[in-house]
């Protein structure tokens, strides 16, 4: 199974935010999808970083309540990460394993940001694969 394989599940749709919006605004957008992480872009599109809820709740936790109003450039993780659709899930479970990362962008062969899978993406697509493989066996068997 591949990255690719879960894009066609859930779509390609990439929510994002400017490193300009606040705080406060990210947390509205994420609870308003329902997701767990946001992309932080330039005007041209371009990925700058990703800020999450977790980058949020430690950023309370450090500084008070304040920091809702302040930029989401200040708090978001850059140097980010990511993954292509020809990548396994293996590959992608091992990234985001070893680097204790719960998000992942797709980007295509252009650098362009063409999905976002999360670690409970990655998981539900593993135990389909599971179920499949074991199905097969069953039915090898009884034949």
């Amino acid at each position: 199974m591949y990255v690719k394989n879960i894009l066609l599940r859930k779509g390609h749709d990439v929510i994002s935010i400017s490193p300009e919006g606040t705080m406060l605004e990210t947390a509205k957008v994420l609870r308003e999808n329902k997701i767990g992480a946001i992309l932080a872009c330039d005007p041209d599109g371009k990925m700058c970083g990703v800020i999450s809820e977790r980058d949020i709740v430690i950023a309370i936790a450090r500084s008070g309540g304040e920091v809702l109003d302040k930029k989401v450039g200040d708090y978001m993780t850059t140097g980010v990460y990511t993954c292509k659709a020809e990548d396994s899930i293996k590959q992608v479970m091992e990234v985001m394993t070893s680097r204790r990362i719960r998000h992942l962008p797709v980007v295509g062969d252009d650098g362009s940001i063409v999905g976002m899978i999360s670690i409970g993406d990655v998981v539900k697509e593993r135990m389909s694969e599971t179920e499949a493989e074991a199905e097969a066996l069953k039915a090898y068997i009884a034949t």
